[in-house]
C-alpha cells in the first residue's frame, strides 16, 4: 500500500510517498480502507522534531491519527458485521491507504453524512465539542475564541453558539474575519490590528440589542446592531469563557479578557507554544485554568463524542470547513499550505 512517511525530522520535503507491506488485522481488530485522513496542525509541528516529550516518534515514521473509510476485514474474534460499514477511527498513521485499528475505536458514520465531512471531524470536532463540555460553556456566557477560522475554531463558533453563548470570534484578515461571522459569530475582532484587545473588550461588553432597536435603527439610518446596543444595561467587557486555539503571545494577551471566577483553556499551540498563563495570577482572580491535558479522551468518551459531532452535521447543525485537499501522495505539498496560515478551516487528505 502507499503511504506518506517522515524520512527525517524537518520542513514539508521530509515527507515522501512510500510502499509499504498491507496491515493486517490481528485478534480484536478491524481493517480501514482509508477514504479520507484527517491532518492537525500539531502534525506539522512534530514532523519539525518539536513536543517530542508528547510526541515520542523517530523518523521513519507514518504521521496521522484519524481516519474515514470502510471496514474491509477483520481479526480474530470480531463481529463479520464490520465489514462493510463506513467508520472514523483514531489511528495513529492514517497517512496511508490502509489502516487496522482495535474494534473498540472506530464509529458508524451516519447514513447520509459523506466521509470527507467525517474525516474533517474526527479530531477537531471531537475536540470541540469536548472542550465546551470541560469548560462548561452554557446559555448566556460570553465566549471568546482564539483561532476561530481554523479547523476546531470554525466548529467552537457553531457548537458553542448551539449551547446558547455569546460568540466573540478572533481571526486575522478580513477574509477569515467574514467567514466566522458567517458561521453565526456575534461579534468579529481581526487580530491583525494593533488594539484588538481593546476591541475585543467592547465586543464582549456590548450587549445584545433589543430586536425592536435593532429593526429600528435598520429602517430609518441603516445603522448596525452594534450601534443601538447601548439601548440595554453593558455587562462587565470580559469573557465567561476564552478558548485559545492560538497559544503564544496572543493567548497571554487574550488572558486579561477573562473574566474573575471565569474559565481559560490554552489548547491550541501553533505559534510554537502553549499561552504561559500565570497560574498564581488566574488563582487570585479565581480564573479555572485548562489545557491540553483537557482534551485527551479515552476510547470510551471518543465514541460518545464522535457519534455527537457526526449526528449534529448529519442534521445540518454542524458544517466543517475544509480549506483545501490534497490526494495521499501530496501529503508534503499538504503540509506546507497548512504551514502557511493562509487558508481557512482545515485540510484533508484524499486518499
Amino acid at each position: 500500500m502507499r503511504a506518506a512517511q517522515v524520512k527525517a525530522f524537518g520542513g514539508p520535503e521530509v515527507l515522501a510517498t512510500v510502499e509499504l507491506p498491507d496491515p493486517v488485522p490481528g485478534p480484536g481488530e478491524v481493517l480501514i480502507e482509508v477514504a479520507h485522513a484527517d491532518t492537525i496542525f500539531v502534525e506539522t509541528q512534530v514532523r519539525t522534531g518539536l513536543f517530542r516529550a508528547h510526541f515520542p516518534v523517530e523518523p521513519p515514521y507514518v504521521p496521522g491519527g484519524g481516519v474515514a473509510g470502510t471496514v474491509t476485514a477483520v481479526g480474530a474474534g470480531v463481529d463479520a458485521g464490520w465489514v462493510g460499514r463506513r467508520v472514523t477511527s483514531f489511528v495513529a498513521g492514517s497517512y496511508a491507504e490502509r489502516v487496522t485499528a482495535p474494534v473498540t475505536a472506530p464509529t458508524p458514520v451516519p447514513d447520509g453524512l459523506d466521509l470527507r465531512t467525517a474525516a474533517a471531524l474526527v479530531h477537531d470536532g471531537v475536540t470541540a465539542a469536548g472542550l465546551l463540555e470541560h469548560t462548561a460553556v452554557g446559555a448566556g456566557d460570553r465566549v471568546l475564541i482564539l483561532g476561530a477560522s481554523g479547523g476546531m475554531g470554525t466548529l467552537l463558533i457553531q457548537l458553542a453558539r448551539a449551547r446558547g453563548a455569546r460568540v466573540v470570534a478572533a481571526a486575522r484578515g478580513a477574509r477569515k474575519s467574514a467567514l466566522v461571522r458567517e458561521l453565526g459569530a456575534d461579534a468579529v475582532v481581526d487580530v491583525s490590528a494593533p488594539d484588538w484587545v481593546e476591541r475585543a473588550r467592547q465586543a464582549l461588553g456590548r450587549p445584545e440589542p433589543t430586536r425592536a432597536a435593532e429593526a429600528g435603527a435598520e429602517a430609518t439610518t441603516g445603522t448596525t446592531p452594534e450601534a443601538v446596543a447601548g439601548t440595554e444595561p453593558v455587562a462587565e467587557a470580559a469573557a465567561d469563557v476564552v478558548l485559545d486555539g492560538v497559544g503564544g503571545e496572543l493567548g497571554l494577551s487574550a488572558f486579561p479578557l477573562t473574566a474573575d471566577g471565569g474559565r481559560f483553556s490554552a489548547h491550541g499551540a501553533p505559534s510554537g507554544g502553549f499561552a504561559a498563563v500565570s497560574a498564581a495570577e488566574a488563582e487570585r482572580r479565581g480564573v479555572t485554568l485548562f489545557g491540553i491535558g483537557d482534551v485527551q479522551f479515552g476510547e470510551a468518551e471518543a465514541r460518545r463524542l464522535t457519534a455527537h459531532v457526526l449526528a449534529e452535521a448529519t442534521a445540518g447543525r454542524l458544517r466543517p470547513v475544509i480549506g483545501a485537499r490534497f490526494p495521499l501522495t501530496e501529503a508534503a505539498a499538504a503540509h506546507a499550505a497548512i504551514e502557511g496560515r493562509d487558508l481557512i478551516g482545515k485540510v484533508v487528505l484524499d486518499v
